[in-house]
């Protein structure tokens, strides 16, 4: 239907109800000689006549009736999808696509899900673990999570976790078989295990830190994985040295199965951000979702309007938008 048809069903719907062209216009806003002229055209345009006039009343012919039955119903769905999408944009529902790494899924969102879905029962969260850092707008999610130094520039971006702190680490027995790397590149002497990010064809050059200056070593080893929980496993297992996050590797470092090594080349990084396209017109499911990860991620258990405070306050690597409370 073009613009101005629907324009004109709807001037004839209105007539045929109020039965008054001057009580149609008032409801429409707008000049009875001017709804007159609508509808006249509205007539022309289907070459049938729908009203029969006078000077004092106005009824539907035969045509304008069979019309008016057929129309009715269409508009009152019209509007009831109207009113619903409103209601929508109020009511947190529907169906909410979320993409994040394994470790952010594990670490931030396993905690908050029964919280979600205790008050929000009506939203569906499909959640996908990935590891890659592709458009999420063109794979069809409406939010993503990633390190801060991932998020693209045109993102708004939530924080959603501390700060992180990535560090070598292997076990007793192989430090005792090979010895202990005391700088980054002694690494080239030893055997790393290696991890390579889904989608990509090369493996991962470890990060590390001096005085500010952030630099990469591309290691050597006899094992590349796609899944840093294998890596760590390895590592644990005696096969190498591997590279992970010193949080997620809690028990492993209290029980001593693993050594933490260069640590003064590991400062801390920026940690989760959640990010979407546009907080314009934000569905209220995406909302909600925001809400409750950052409470339960910052350990509060918080709505939004408390934690203005604990909102980043700037991606300052590469300069992303951050989310006002």
């Amino acid at each position: 239907m073009r613009g101005s048809d629907f324009a004109d069903v709807r001037a004839f719907v209105s007539v045929a109800e109020q039965g008054s062209f001057a009580r149609a216009a008032g409801q429409l806003a707008v000049s009875p000689s001017a709804l007159s002229q609508t509808i006249r055209g509205f007539e022309e345009r289907l070459g049938v006549r729908l009203f029969n006039r006078t000077t004092r009343s106005t009824s539907l012919t035969e045509a304008g009736a069979r019309l008016l039955a057929r129309m009715q119903p269409l508009l009152a769905e019209f509007d009831a999808a109207l009113e619903d999408a409103a209601k929508n944009q109020e009511k947190p529902s529907g169906t909410l696509r979320v993409c994040a790494p394994q470790m952010a899924i594990i670490h931030l969102l396993q905690p908050m899900l029964g919280v979600f879905q205790q008050r929000y029962p009506d939203v569906v969260l499909d959640l996908t673990s990935d590891e890659s850092l592709g458009d999420i707008v063109a794979r069809g999610f409406d939010a993503g999570i990633r390190l801060g130094e991932h998020v693209d520039q045109d993102m708004v971006a939530v924080r959603v976790g501390p700060d992180l702190r990535q560090i070598t680490v292997a076990s007793p027995e192989y430090l005792e078989k090979h010895g202990v790397p005391h700088t980054p590149h002694d690494l080239h002497d030893h055997r790393c295990i290696n991890w390579r990010r889904a989608g990509q064809t090369s493996v991962y050059d470890w990060e590390f830190a001096k005085d500010g200056q952030w630099f990469d070593v591309s290691v050597k080893g006899t094992l590349i994985v796609n899944d840093c929980a294998v890596a760590l496993q390895a590592a644990t297992d005696g096969l190498g040295i591997t590279v992970w996050t010193e949080d997620w590797m809690g028990p492993q470092l209290r029980s001593g199965r693993l050594v933490p090594l260069l640590q003064e080349w590991s400062p801390f990084f920026q940690g989760f951000y959640l990010y979407h396209p546009s907080r314009t017109r934000m569905p209220a499911a995406l909302r909600a979702f925001i809400d409750v990860v950052k409470g339960v991620s910052m350990g509060t258990g918080a709505t939004r309007s408390q934690l203005p405070e604990m909102l980043a306050p700037g991606l300052p690597s590469d300069g992303q938008r951050v989310e006002a409370a």
